[in-house]
């Protein structure tokens, strides 16, 4: 498995968002996209996702051209995200909310068990609150609601848009954890993230984004400690 990002253009209007990036995330991987507010990240999410339209280029899955594949499609091939702002079902139950992520799915009744197993297991509070209405969850735990209803669907590759957004510090690192565990489990992941330590120490791969270009392409480790990248995403090093 494989997910290629070839030269990608994506416009809003006459605005170019996204302009040439070119993207890799091999199997097994943790690869993240770190940059400013309106660098392009959620643009490029949406646009892996099938919910913006390519101007040019190609998104290549399993070797697959599928930049012209409806979204929900690309669900059935693998490919399976959790929103920016979480983009939970308010009024739905916690496990109303986990069955959407299989709504699409041909053996969902079969694998309804087994999967809402594994959400549990990784997400012990979304057990405990099966039949609380998902409005009613506190923002860290509709952040495990929506990871938990995007693995429903069995992905190959988890989109992860924002996970740590409005979270506070120890929830932060609680759903990092979690993150690598789920990538233990062989789902491999394409993570957005402004909390650019915690993607950094966590991601095999990073790429950074700065207005729609790639300008920086390394191993996470690396850039870790890059004094450029420490100085204007991490708050630290150079000056």
């Amino acid at each position: 498995m494989r997910l290629e990002i070839k030269d990608l253009r994506v416009h809003y209007g006459k605005i170019e968002a996204i302009k040439g990036v070119s993207v890799v995330v091999n199997q097994g991987e943790i690869v993240t996209l770190i940059g400013a507010n309106g660098a392009g990240k959620t643009t490029m999410l949406k646009t892996i996702s099938g919910l913006r339209p390519v101007t040019s280029g190609q998104i290549l899955f399993d070797g697959e051209d599928i930049s012209k594949v409806p979204a929900h499609k690309r669900v059935d091939l693998g490919l399976s995200q959790a929103p920016e702002g979480r983009g939970i079902f308010p009024g739905m139950t916690v496990l109303e909310n986990l069955e959407m992520g299989k709504y699409n799915r041909k053996n969902r009744r079969a694998e309804m068990h087994e999967d809402l197993e594994m959400v549990y297991h990784l997400f012990p509070r979304l057990k405990e609150r099966t039949s609380q209405s998902g409005g009613t969850l506190s923002g860290g735990e509709q952040q495990m609601l929506s990871i938990g209803r995007a693995l429903m669907a069995r992905p190959k590759v988890l989109l992860l848009d924002e996970p740590s957004m409005g979270l506070a510090p120890q929830m932060i690192a609680n759903i990092f954890r979690i993150i690598t565990e789920i990538n233990k489990q062989g789902v491999t992941i394409l993570l957005v993230e402004q909390n650019a330590q915690q993607a950094l120490q966590r991601a095999h791969r990073a790429y950074v984004l700065e207005i729609g270009k790639v300008v920086k392409e390394a191993k996470a480790s690396d850039l870790l400690n890059d004094p450029a990248v420490r100085a204007a995403y991490l708050g630290t090093g150079a000056h």
